[in-house]
């Protein structure tokens, strides 16, 4: 964990594991994370991570890697290695290989065997439709199948064949035989198995029926010998088919379920079917935009572990909605890169200075260091030059009230250097200004002016050393807090079309050799990374704003940090 991680938030979870562990229960805890590999993961997921593994690492247990490997049209190696990745990434290792349920296929037909002869499951062959209809609602029961009453050697024989691949696919399932009449729909003899022909990512073709996931997951829980089984609050009322399963086979291990919030981030969505819709659609360059909400596109941007992993601790654990301000998880990431990241200037939107009273070897430079309160991170050179680069917007040929940068006839500091004056600005055939001509007061070089005082001070760079890079502003991806709540409308609707601003400016000329995911601190204008897909150290530089310096959301669109 960082350096600057704070002591765990008490939350009923873990009051659970403690209790656990005082009574006996339980003499070490064993979770899991499980998630199924059709999609990279996000924000929530993290939430999920940082809980299950967490827990582990806090009271000496184990966290299982699992994937739920049962819908094989949807899943792929591409997202199971990008998950393993991201977990690592997290500062996490799981217990042991990865595991997965079609580790089990081989147990969990053989479970279903037993449901079927003790008479607790049974082969159906209603349509998808006539299922609905027999379902029943939530104010009105449910009426049994047809087929319910089927005797066992007739269900093994069906069973038998549907996994020997004499049925076309949907025509015959699996269900559990237990209440029709429940008023937890979920007990209302639920599928276990569907006859799905697909080439599985790992076990190919050798099967064409594949177990239900409230089926697969308890028992691979069981297998596992998980203790605390942790999962989303959409899963409380499907606890109940969780423990009928358990206790109706022949095992020995019977996890406890425990539900949670989910986390629902305000800007963003966690859906993974709506964030593989802006992929496919191209609204985002891949799941590793930085503009997703994904592990891999929050890295990308610059977001580092130890300030996600802060976040989840912030937000804790409950199971009270859990809708949180994106402005929280900026905050995370920002208080961490303070620390860690090296100041440096850039300019965005470059104005060209012309310092009149330049003189080549007498006007001087001076050495500035990389962090104020992090000695060990050196200095730098910032030499000056008779032509530099300052920000567009720290020039104002008509300054509103109280205005402290540079403007017609004022001064201001420039940042590690010396105090300039502006003398003149030149515009074009338009009318825009083009370049200033300026003068420095010799005087002033890591000193103040006599007999004045100048308030303002801005960041510059010297033309003839700065580095030209591409420098990409993000900014949230949705206009609105909820992007996907207004049901007539689709969420793509609110697609933010400022997200992403390109710009090319400046960097000094010490980043040249910033490799990959480095991140700075460009002086008054916010954090940034090198991007770990484009930049090329020495040849190409592309950063990315992983934050501004401080949350501007709430104030004018016009933000002051650039």
């Amino acid at each position: 964990m960082s350096s600057n991680a704070q002591a765990p938030v008490s939350h009923f979870i873990r009051n659970i594991v403690e209790a656990d562990r005082a009574s006996g229960k339980h003499r070490a805890i064993t979770t899991r994370f499980p998630p199924e590999p059709n999609g990279y993961l996000h924000i929530g997921h993290a939430k999920s991570i940082c809980l299950n593994f967490g827990l582990a690492l806090e009271y000496g247990g184990k966290c299982n890697l699992r994937f739920d490997d049962t819908n094989p049209e949807k899943e792929s190696e591409e997202y199971a290695r990008s998950i393993q990745e991201d977990v690592r990434w997290l500062g996490f290792q799981w217990e042991g290989p990865v595991r997965w349920a079609s580790d089990y296929f081989d147990a969990l037909h053989g479970f279903a065997v037993e449901l079927i002869n003790k008479g607790l499951a049974y082969v159906d062959d209603l349509t998808p439709e006539q299922m609905r209809e027999y379902r029943g609602t939530l104010t009105e029961p449910g009426k049994n199948s047809p087929n319910r009453d089927r005797p066992s050697a007739e269900n093994l024989d069906l069973f038998a064949r549907m996994k020997n691949g004499e049925f076309p696919d949907g025509s015959l399932v699996l269900r559990a035989k237990i209440d029709m009449a429940s008023p937890n729909i979920n007990l209302r003899d639920p599928a276990l198995y569907r006859i799905r022909r697909a080439q599985h990512i790992r076990t190919g073709d050798r099967w064409c029926i594949y177990p239900m996931y409230d089926y697969t997951h308890c028992i691979s829980d069981a297998l596992e010998h998980i203790t605390h089984s942790l999962c989303t609050l959409e899963f409380e009322d499907h606890r109940p088919l969780y423990d009928w399963v358990l206790d109706n086979i022949t095992i020995p291990c019977h996890p406890q379920q425990i539900e949670f919030s989910r986390l629902e981030l305000r800007y963003t969505l966690t859906s993974k079917r709506k964030l593989l819709q802006l992929v496919t659609e191209k609204h985002v360059s891949g799941w590793d935009d930085p503009r997703m909400p994904t592990i891999t596109g929050m890295r990308r941007r610059g977001y580092t572990p130890e300030g996600i992993r802060e976040f989840a601790r912030r937000i804790g654990i409950s199971k009270s909605g859990n809708v949180v301000e994106l402005a929280v998880l900026e905050a995370c990431i920002r208080d961490d890169l303070e620390a860690r990241a090296p100041r440096v200037m850039a300019v965005v939107k470059p104005l060209k200075v012309v310092i009149r009273n330049f003189v080549a070897g007498e006007t001087g430079s001076r050495e500035a260091g990389f962090h104020p309160e992090r000695p060990e991170f050196g200095n730098r050179l910032v030499p000056f030059a008779k032509e530099i680069w300052i920000e567009a917007d720290d020039f104002a040929e008509h300054p509103p009230a109280g205005w402290q940068r540079l403007s017609p006839g004022g001064e201001v500091r420039l940042r590690y250097s010396y105090v300039m004056r502006c003398d003149e600005s030149v515009k074009d055939a338009a009318g825009n200004i083009v370049e200033l001509l300026c003068s420095i007061d010799r005087d002033t070089l890591g000193k103040n002016p006599a007999g004045r005082k100048v308030k303002g001070v801005i960041h510059w760079l010297p033309a003839e050393h700065a580095l030209a890079a591409e420098i990409r502003l993000y900014d949230r991806l949705f206009t609105v807090p909820e992007p996907d709540a207004d049901k007539e409308r689709s969420f793509l609707e609110f697609i933010n079309p400022g997200s992403l601003t390109v710009m090319q400016g400046w960097v000094e000329a010490c980043v040249k050799d910033a490799a990959p995911e480095t991140r700075y601190q460009f002086e008054r204008l916010g954090y940034f990374c090198t991007d770990r897909r484009d930049h090329r150290p020495g040849r190409r530089l592309v950063f990315n704003r992983t934050v501004t310096l401080k949350d501007s959301w709430a104030k004018e669109r016009g933000e002051g940090d650039v």
